[in-house]
């Protein structure tokens, strides 16, 4: 059992123990705060301190303000490494440089004395008490952090120089003017305040006996902001990798780069987008390793092996930047980049019933790119192609990702050794899976309703490719009101089927949504209204050509759909060579 030390303390007792030793390490994120949060810190410690402005309400004795938990770590250089707390110690740090400075002349007996006090919050001391002014009770490595210079500088010297323009700076001369406010406003009793901080407000640090400790702790306690996410680690390890080599400036600029295309194109449900990244390269470095099996290692895990080696690699990073540029390029759909086929399948593949097709594809990147970082286009397409069949069959038999890594996980093997994508281990029969397609209950929260029907939309050769972040709904061809209102269809499941549901724009669904056909198809065509106004129709072909050659869309229509979109379906799973005999 781990074993934790935890003693609940004021901020002077923690600050200015001669053990305190705080180091933000360098995989934490910069300094946060802005003036919002520092005013709300502010109000709170000055209602508790003064209650109703009047200093005199206050007990010393028994009056404590809570301002959170602070988890760390002893290093191995005997430094309390910070996980969580950052951002609130470097507050309280700078509060406490800015009510120094101003205490500086003051000469009152409280006021010195709680200048000294807060001094030995600040500075580290020798064996006989003596303020070391070059030794702060707090260092930053903060590899990504541009200002830390600045921050350590105004902790030193307790000057905000006006050519400083970070956010330490800035929430520094923050505090120097609220500070002069309060004291100009309660010059008689301007020491209580800082006094009864550094008293009467309370932490609970956390010491923990390893990192591992330290961070699972902090994912159980963090529910505010970001949380630090595996990424951050990761990041130190490089880090320290380039700095041996001179070149920490460079990597600082890679790095920034890199999680800029990530914020901006992977999304991620767990951790951050950088996760995402990190997740999808080790799905290459599993197959390169010929894992099969389908219990995943949590992402720091498989990462810490061997003391975090694979970190601390130049290819690694190339391998990182390299795949982050590829999903950017789906993302913006390049088309310098990627044929009109590929681009149409991705945007298929890309409503999939679940993310595996992603991470498939990424090693298929990282097997196939040429030097250039390109894919052969008609090799690409060809993976698409049955890569989305087989996922949109196999989500009929067993819906649910854990389920695809069985039959995905030895496919990515074969692809890092230079094999077809074939999922030679799992054809489907026709017949069973028409029948479990036929049996299908096509809900609109159900994933696989969008997908086969994004599938079905691009069946049709004149199909644009729509925007990825085009909003697309499912349309009922026959409208839920018109049932509502004539009850022309006999078979109340045929308003829920798929042959009654295609894909269209979310400012077209919303105004054809309640009409009937002859009345939808003005929407689904577009037209002007009265007053002039273009109204633009759909670029869904099926219904386009619906709106061109049908008076009405009934009952019969939906089932005749419905069949030939089944139909169509399971010969394209033969195309594919997915089904069983299919090659014979």
């Amino acid at each position: 059992m781990s074993k934790l030390n935890i003693d609940q303390q004021t901020i002077f007792q923690l600050f200015s123990d001669k053990k305190s030793d705080f180091l933000i390490p360098d995989y934490q994120r910069p300094y946060a705060w802005e003036e919002k949060e520092c005013q709300q810190l502010w109000d709170d410690i000055f209602e508790f301190a003064f209650p109703g402005e009047d200093y005199s309400q206050f007990d010393d004795d028994n009056d404590e303000y809570f301002l959170g938990p602070i988890v760390t770590f002893k290093n191995s250089d005997g430094k309390q490494e910070i996980i969580d707390g950052q951002q609130r110690l470097t507050t309280l740090m700078l509060l406490l440089r800015a009510f120094h400075t101003r205490f500086l002349n003051m000469q009152d007996t409280n006021s010195v004395q709680t200048r000294d006090s807060m001094a030995k919050c600040i500075w580290k001391t020798d064996p006989f008490g003596t303020l070391k002014k070059e030794e702060l009770k707090i260092e930053s490595e903060v590899s990504t952090d541009e200002d830390r210079e600045e921050f350590l500088t105004i902790l030193k010297t307790g000057i905000a120089d006006k050519t400083y323009k970070s956010r330490y700076a800035s929430i520094y001369r923050f505090f120097e003017d609220r500070i002069n406010d309060f004291i100009n406003k309660y010059p008689t009793y301007s020491a209580y305040l800082p006094a009864r901080i550094m008293n009467n407000c309370i932490l609970l640090p956390i010491e923990a006996e390893s990192q591992d400790t330290a961070l699972r702790i902090f994912s159980t306690l963090n529910d505010r902001g970001k949380p630090l996410s595996d990424s951050d680690i990761f990041k130190a390890q490089f880090y320290n990798y380039f700095s041996e080599q001179g070149r920490k400036d460079e990597f600082i600029r890679r790095w920034k780069d890199l999680e800029m295309k990530c914020e901006e194109r992977l999304t991620s449900q767990q951790g951050s987008p950088m996760d995402d990244l990190f997740t999808r390269y080790m799905y290459y470095i599993r197959a390169k390793q010929g894992i099969r099996h389908t219990t995943t290692e949590a992402l720091r895990k498989f990462y810490e092996k061997d003391k975090y080696s694979l970190l601390k690699s130049e290819q690694t990073l190339e391998d990182l930047e390299a795949l982050a540029e590829f999903w950017n390029d789906i993302k913006c759909q390049n088309e310098e980049v990627f044929s009109t086929d590929v681009l149409r399948k991705l945007f298929i593949i890309n409503y999939g019933p679940n993310s595996m097709w992603e991470y498939l594809t990424s090693v298929y990147f990282m097997a196939n790119k040429d030097k250039k970082g390109r894919l052969d286009q008609e090799r690409f397409l060809e993976f698409l192609d049955i890569s989305n069949a087989f996922i949109l069959a196999y989500s009929f038999e067993r819906p649910g990702v854990n389920a695809l890594r069985t039959p995905l996980y030895p496919e990515m093997i074969n692809i890092v050794q230079g094999k077809q994508v074939e999922f030679l281990e799992h054809k489907f029969d026709g017949d069973t899976i028409y029948d479990e397609i036929e049996d299908y209950i096509f809900a609109n929260q159900r994933p696989i309703t969008r997908s086969i029907l994004t599938w079905w939309t691009f069946k049709n050769k004149k199909q644009p490719i729509y925007k990825l972040d085009e909003k697309l709904e499912i349309e009922h061809i026959y409208a839920k009101k018109r049932q509502e209102n004539e009850k022309g269809l006999k078979e109340e499941w045929t308003l829920e089927a798929l042959g009654n549901k295609a894909l269209l724009e979310k400012r077209i669904n919303i105004r054809a949504a309640d009409y009937r056909f002859e009345d939808k198809k003005k929407y689904y065509t577009g037209f002007t209204t009265d007053s002039g106004v273009v109204k633009e129709g759909t670029k869904n072909r099926e219904l386009l050509e619906m709106a061109k050659k049908k008076e009405d869309f009934k009952e019969s229509d939906i089932i005749d759909r419905e069949d030939k979109i089944f139909e169509e379906f399971v010969n394209y799973l033969d195309e594919m060579n997915l089904l069983k005999n299919s090659n014979d």
